[in-house]
């Protein structure tokens, strides 16, 4: 008789239909998931079937490393492991130490100075426009010199507005959030998001505070940390809700945005019937100001429903959806950082298809818009991973790929 408890039968089977789900979800067959975990195939079948138990937390992270899984969507009972590690920009880098250094402590004790408002709202817009271009290296260095003159002028400016110059310093700080959160950084993105907040509450901005928890649910949905996102989208639009309801088409917009974190949210964690009716809220919204209102950098509108809409159908792996929404897009007016992160969804639905002549086209054209932001991004990592094993033998263009992300070739191109 096994000393095996029921429970721990349906564990293995409830396991075993996760990772089935998440393999199939990324286009991998049995046997080509089985090579990237160093196993056989007829060990995956077995886990997936429920037969065989996974007891060892290290063979547990190692598929949920290889799912890009964080341990505890796999087994609610393990504890909870890092997510994965990535390579260390140096602009992420760069952005850490600007957020560690004493400048607010520095601003205080070092007493009223010159303000220069048309260099330091020149020098906010301009951050944003980096941003947007996924250009983080010179952000970075940007910032360095822009964000301790906000705090100075801030706290020192003397001439009695200092609300304009607090709400500089909150959209700058949003920006460095924003980099952070695409670079891979979620506890840097949260410290400098957090800072937006406080500064936008200092000039008195609602609106700004509230675009300050749009930045902090991407920090979470990043962060692989789902239920977090959606209760702060959430909140943030229920805070927002008399503004909405009186028509200010700002508010609206903002809201509109949360409501697509808390699509994506639902997405990610497998509620499709409440993703799609998040987005179809959204849609609503978007109607209404159809992407005219924009002064906190959301990119919201008509069209930026149909791109979460493509992120929220891959998430759930159903790529024809995805595809299908994606082929009637026309993307050419959106910021380089937007269309490429378009691009990586569009090849993430292709790649699940198993269609990997065109998934390389996709990732291509990702890296063509935003190389910076899109060389490190550890999905773009996964992708041509899950692309070189689909491939008997890699094609130049993917080689060329791996090459520009780091992956080794030779580890699984068979």
């Amino acid at each position: 008789m096994s000393g095996e408890s029921p429970d721990s039968g349906e564990y293995a089977k409830a396991l075993g239909r996760k990772v089935a789900l998440h393999r199939k979800r990324r286009g991998l067959s049995q046997k080509e998931f089985a090579g990237l975990l160093g196993r056989s195939e007829a060990w995956v079948s077995q886990v997936e079937r429920g037969v065989r138990r996974i007891d060892r937390m290290t063979v547990l992270e190692k598929i949920a490393d290889t799912l890009d899984l964080p341990v505890a969507e796999l087994a609610a009972e393990a504890p909870l492991v890092a997510s994965a590690i990535t390579r260390d920009p140096s602009a992420a880098g760069a952005l850490r130490v600007l957020l560690g250094e004493a400048h607010a402590l520095r601003a205080v004790l070092s007493g009223a100075g010159p303000v220069d408002r048309t260099k330091l709202r020149d020098g906010v817009d301009r951050a944003w426009q980096l941003t947007h271009a996924g250009e983080y290296t010179d952000l970075a260095e940007l910032l360095t010199g822009l964000i301790p003159e906000l705090e100075a002028a801030a706290r020192t400016g003397g001439d009695g507005d200092e609300r304009d110059l607090f709400r500089l310093l909150a959209s700058a700080y949003q920006a460095c959030g924003a980099a952070l959160a695409h670079a891979g950084d979620p506890d840097a993105a949260w410290v400098a998001v957090d800072r937006s907040v406080v500064a936008a509450e200092r000039a008195r901005d609602p609106l700004l505070m509230a675009a300050g928890g749009f930045r902090l649910a991407i920090v979470f949905n990043g962060a692989r940390r789902h239920e977090e996102a959606g209760r702060v989208a959430g909140d943030t639009a229920d805070a927002l809700a008399l503004a909405v309801e009186h028509g200010d088409p700002a508010a609206v917009a903002l809201c509109g945005a949360l409501t697509l974190q808390r699509a994506v949210a639902a997405g990610r964690s497998n509620r499709a019937e409440e993703a799609y009716e998040h987005l179809r809220r959204a849609r609503e919204m978007a109607v209404t100001v159809d992407g005219e209102n924009d002064g906190h950098h959301t990119e919201f509108g008509t069209l930026n429903v149909e791109l979460h809409e493509v992120a929220v159908a891959v998430c759930l792996g159903d790529a024809g959806r995805a595809l299908r929404v994606a082929e009637h897009l026309d993307v050419s007016g959106l910021s380089a950082e937007r269309r490429a992160r378009f691009q990586i969804d569009v090849a993430t639905a292709r790649t699940q298809r198993r269609r990997v002549v065109e998934a390389v086209t996709s990732l291509e054209a990702a890296l063509d818009l935003a190389p910076e932001m899109v060389r490190d991004k550890p999905v773009v990592r996964r992708l041509v991973s899950d692309l070189l094993t689909m491939s008997p033998v890699a094609s130049d263009r993917l080689r060329r790929l791996a090459r520009e992300t780091g992956i080794p070739v030779g580890s699984t191109d068979r």
